[in-house]
């Protein structure tokens, strides 16, 4: 489900802005790499990134519950960029110890049991993907949630040791589906079907008109403990300082 075509005119000033910041980062923050979930938002930064031939690796976390039609968009990109993303995977044994103690569908009894499991799922592999860089690059936006109000386009990622960018903070749903509807951006397919935010399958649903767009995401949980923790310290949400150079 997404917003219907209106007209737009500050869009070109947000594409020209994030494709400068992105010529930037692979200018001056080599190597970088930008970690796609491989939804609506991370679509526009691959067409950009690829399109451009940006010296900026994308690699998603295949975290082994994700849906077909995400999995699907490892075709799409191959086959509209001759591009091969590259997947993260969590270690099997991390995964078996924790079906084994816990149960597979474990993350539905509590917040911890949720979070432990995009630990291994997700935040490990992270760490994997990220080792060497000098920078990663996000898909996030301000108007997501709440627990993104304070996004920054440049921010100093202490707990990665490395700079982190959000070049699309600036950008509205809307915004989102008017670049892809015009440059014709292969997108997820779940997107028709009510999903704004896709993350893995047991853990998102269809969302109802007028939801917040992560309304699906953890739909179990209160809205302030809906991240994974790829963004997350010590359980507490990063909110990273500014650099002071960046222009927001």
């Amino acid at each position: 489900m997404h917003t219907t075509a209106v007209a737009n005119p500050s869009l070109d000033s947000l594409i020209a802005a994030t494709r400068a910041t992105l010529e930037r980062i692979a200018a001056e923050f080599s190597p970088a790499v930008f970690a796609s979930s491989l939804a609506a938002e991370d679509m526009v930064l691959t067409d950009l990134i690829l399109r451009h031939k940006l010296d900026i690796g994308i690699f998603t976390l295949e975290t082994g519950r994700l849906h077909a039609e995400t999995l699907g968009m490892l075709d799409r990109i191959r086959e509209t960029y001759g591009y091969e993303v590259t997947p993260f995977r969590p270690e099997p044994a991390a995964i078996d110890a924790y079906v084994k103690q816990n149960g597979r569908d474990a993350f539905y009894e509590s917040v911890d049991m949720r979070k432990e499991c995009c630990r291994i799922r997700k935040i490990e592999p992270l760490k994997r993907a990220l080792a060497g860089n000098k920078a990663w690059v996000t898909g996030q936006r301000r108007a997501q949630s709440v627990t993104r109000a304070e996004l920054h386009v440049q921010e100093d990622d202490a707990a990665h040791g490395m700079i982190k960018f959000n070049p699309l903070a600036d950008w509205s749903e809307q915004d989102v589906w008017d670049y892809i509807r015009a440059n014709q951006v292969p997108y997820n397919p779940l997107h028709d079907r009510g999903y704004p935010s896709i993350g893995c399958e047991p853990c998102t649903r269809a969302i109802e008109p007028g939801e917040d767009v992560r309304a699906g995401r953890w739909w179990w949980e209160n809205p302030e403990s809906k991240e994974c923790g790829l963004h997350v310290v010590d359980g507490k949400l990063i909110r990273i300082k500014p650099i002071a150079a960046a222009a927001d």
